[in-house]
């Protein structure tokens, strides 16, 4: 608490006029392990010939890894595809192609239960080759999340002369990576 006043003393002699200020009150790393544990479970399939590479992306949310259940935002898939890709096939949903860097990119604006099949769902794509075949890579994910945390973690402030006005829960998601 003493830290704290301190910080918002130091904060409203800076800012007099403000009717308010915004203090990252805590922020925290969770590293877990297994399905149940992670709000997007992911499953990544490959199958390279000389010529061709077919890649699949199933994903399925996981509201119970949440406190509260909320959607997934700005969710993008992306993984790097060698081989020389000459051509591209990802119809549903659109992929984007970066061929200086090798990499396709699926963007997703938000997952749910409230989304199409309850938030479960499949990224296809088909790459035609010139020097296949390709080699299988880890895929990358990122999105974040606004209104729970996957800790359950609260805080509360204890102490006279200053509330909460508002408290906000969000997560992103760091390094999210599955491997075939």
């Amino acid at each position: 608490m003493p830290n704290l006043i301190s910080h918002l003393k130091k904060v409203a002699e800076q800012k007099p006029q403000a009717t308010y200020y915004n203090v990252d009150m805590l922020k925290y790393q969770v590293s877990t392990e297994g399905l149940q544990s992670i709000p997007l479970n992911l499953a990544v399939s490959w199958r390279c010939e000389p010529t061709s590479t077919d890649l699949r992306i199933d994903y399925k949310y996981n509201g119970d890894a949440m406190a509260t259940p909320t959607a997934l935002n700005n969710v993008q898939f992306l993984v790097p595809v060698d081989g020389g890709v000459s051509k591209l096939q990802a119809v549903l949903p659109p992929a984007a192609w970066n061929a200086e860097q090798q990499r396709i990119l699926w963007k997703i604006p938000d997952i749910s239960q409230k989304s199409e099949n309850g938030g479960v769902g499949s990224l296809l794509a088909r790459f035609q080759l010139t020097e296949g075949p390709s080699k299988p890579a880890a895929l990358a994910v990122q999105f974040t999340s606004e209104g729970s945390t996957l800790s359950g973690c609260s805080i509360e402030l204890a102490g006279p002369g200053y509330r909460f006005s508002l408290v906000k829960k969000r997560f992103a998601a760091g390094k999210y990576l599955a491997d075939n």
